[in-house]
C-alpha cells in the first residue's frame, strides 16, 4: 500500500514537473491604444488557464512600428507576438517573415468579416488575426452644435467642417473647433491627411508610378489641413496623434474630431469620457470626390517566423481575438469598449448594440471603405490611407515629417511638397518602379 502511495506521489510530481517544463514565457509587442491596454489587463485570465506567462513590450505607435519592423526585417527574434496592421501583414507574409495562422483548431474564422480576413491574407494564407478593425468618421459635440444653432450633416463636406470649426472655436475657454492628427508618421498625421488628399482628388502616384506630391490637389489638401489646425486647432497640434486627440476630445476640448472609429468605445464610456452623453458622430467629410474619404485599418496579432514558441503564441492570439475574449471585455470592462470591427457576432450582440449607438455606423464605414479604388483617378496601388508597397513606410514617414514642418511654420507648404516630391521620386527610381 505504501509503495502504491509513493508511486502515485512520484507520478504526480513528475506530472507537475512536466507542466512546469512545458510552461513558456512569450514576449508580446503592442501599441498603447486603449483596447490593447485592456488586453494587457485581461491577459492573466489566459496565463492562469494555460500556465504560460507574458512579457509585455507596450510602445507608442511610431516607436512600435520602428521596433517591430527592424526586428522582423533583421530576423532579430525579440518577439513571439507582434501587433501589426493591414498594411504590413500581406507584405511581410509574402516575404516569408510571418507564420500562417489559418489553422487554429476551434477558431471561428467564418465569424470574421471577409474584408478583414482578406486584408490580412496573402497568397491564400492568413498571416495575422484581427484584434480590432476600424474606418474613420467625424465625432462632434452635439451640445455645442445645438447651442450655436448648427446642424451637422449626415454627409458633411469639408466646407461644412470649416464653417462649423470657425464658429465653435473659443480659445479663451480652451475650446477648439477641431482636433486632427499632427504628429508625424505614416500611420499618424499621414493616415488622416491621405484621406484629405484622396477626397480633394489627389493621389500618391499616377498609373506609371510617377509621384504626384507637387500637384495642385496635394497643395490644396495640405494647405486646408494646416489652416484647420492653425486657426481652429489646439496648441502643439504637431505633437498630437490618435491617443492625444482622443484624450482632448474626451476631456471636452474639441468640438469636432475626425479620426478612427475605434475611438468611439472610449469616447462613449462614461468612466473615461467627460463628454459621453454629449457626443454624436457622422460620416467622414468629402470634398470633390467620396473616393478615399474614409480609411480602412485592422490592428492584428501576428507571429514572426523567428519565434521558437509559435504554438503558445498561436494559443494566445486565438484567445485574444476570439468571441469569448470579446464577451469577457464586455462583462468586465463595459460593452462600449469591445474590440470593434472584426466579428459578425459582435454586431449581433444585443448588449453591445444597446450600449454602443455608434456600432452600425462603424460597421457601415468599414464595409464601404474601398481599398481597391482609393482615389478619384485610377492608380496602380491599393490602400486608402497607405500605399500597399514595401517602400511606403519610409516614404510616408518622411512626407509626414515634411508636412509637420509646414504645420509648425518651419517651411512653406510649397517647399515641403517640393522636397516630398523629390524624395519620393528618388525612392521610386532606386526601387525600380520608374526610370
Amino acid at each position: 500500500m505504501r509503495m502504491k502511495t509513493i508511486a502515485a506521489f512520484a507520478a504526480a510530481l513528475l506530472a507537475g514537473t512536466s507542466l512546469a517544463a512545458s510552461a513558456e514565457t512569450i514576449t508580446i509587442a503592442t501599441v498603447n491604444n486603449s483596447q490593447m491596454v485592456v488586453m494587457q489587463k485581461l491577459a492573466p485570465t489566459w496565463e492562469k488557464k494555460t500556465g504560460n506567462k507574458i512579457n509585455w513590450v507596450v510602445l507608442e505607435e511610431n516607436v512600435l512600428r520602428q521596433r517591430v519592423t527592424t526586428d522582423i526585417a533583421t530576423h532579430g527574434g525579440q518577439f513571439d507576438v507582434i501587433t501589426i496592421g493591414s498594411y504590413e501583414t500581406p507584405i511581410w507574409g509574402k516575404q516569408g517573415w510571418l507564420t500562417s495562422v489559418g489553422d487554429i483548431k476551434g477558431y471561428d474564422y467564418n465569424d470574421v468579416f471577409p474584408s478583414v480576413r482578406s486584408a490580412l491574407s496573402e497568397g491564400g494564407n492568413l498571416y495575422a488575426l484581427p484584434f480590432y478593425a476600424e474606418s474613420s468618421f467625424t465625432y462632434y459635440r452635439k451640445d455645442l452644435f445645438d447651442a450655436a444653432g448648427l446642424k451637422m450633416s449626415d454627409a458633411p463636406t469639408y466646407k461644412d467642417i470649416d464653417a462649423a470649426a470657425a464658429k465653435l472655436t473659443d480659445k479663451s475657454k480652451q475650446q477648439y473647433g477641431i482636433c486632427l492628427r499632427g504628429k508625424p508618421g505614416w500611420g499618424e498625421n499621414m493616415a488622416y491627411l491621405d484621406t484629405v488628399v484622396n477626397t480633394f482628388g489627389g493621389s500618391w502616384f499616377d498609373m506609371k508610378w510617377n509621384a504626384q506630391l507637387d500637384s495642385k490637389q496635394w497643395n490644396d489638401a495640405v494647405t486646408f489641413y494646416i489652416h484647420l489646425l492653425k486657426d481652429y486647432g489646439p496648441p502643439g497640434a504637431s505633437s498630437n496623434g490618435f491617443n492625444e486627440n482622443q484624450a482632448l476630445f474626451a476631456t471636452g476640448h474639441c468640438a469636432m474630431w475626425i479620426d478612427a472609429t475605434s475611438g468611439a468605445g472610449m469616447i462613449y464610456d462614461k468612466s473615461s469620457s467627460q463628454v459621453a452623453d454629449k457626443v454624436a458622430f457622422t460620416a467622414a467629410p468629402v470634398d470633390v470626390t467620396p473616393h478615399g474619404s474614409h480609411w480602412f485599418w485592422a490592428w492584428a496579432l501576428g507571429i514572426p517566423k523567428t519565434s521558437t514558441k509559435a504554438e503558445v503564441a498561436k494559443d494566445f492570439i486565438g484567445w485574444a481575438t476570439s468571441k469569448d475574449y470579446i464577451d469577457l471585455v464586455g462583462q468586465t470592462n463595459g460593452w462600449t469598449t469591445l474590440p470593434p470591427g472584426t466579428r459578425l457576432s459582435t454586431y449581433e450582440n444585443a448588449d453591445y448594440l444597446k450600449a454602443a449607438p455608434f456600432a452600425p455606423a462603424v460597421k457601415q464605414a468599414i464595409d464601404t471603405a474601398d481599398l481597391d479604388h482609393p482615389t478619384m483617378n485610377p492608380v496602380p496601388y491599393t490602400g486608402v490611407q497607405y500605399v500597399s508597397i514595401p517602400e511606403f513606410q519610409a516614404m510616408g514617414t518622411t512626407v509626414g515629417q515634411l508636412v509637420a514642418a509646414a504645420l509648425t511654420g518651419q517651411s512653406t507648404v510649397e517647399s515641403a511638397l517640393k522636397q516630398a516630391q523629390a524624395s519620393v521620386t528618388s525612392t521610386m527610381q532606386q526601387a525600380g518602379y520608374t526610370q
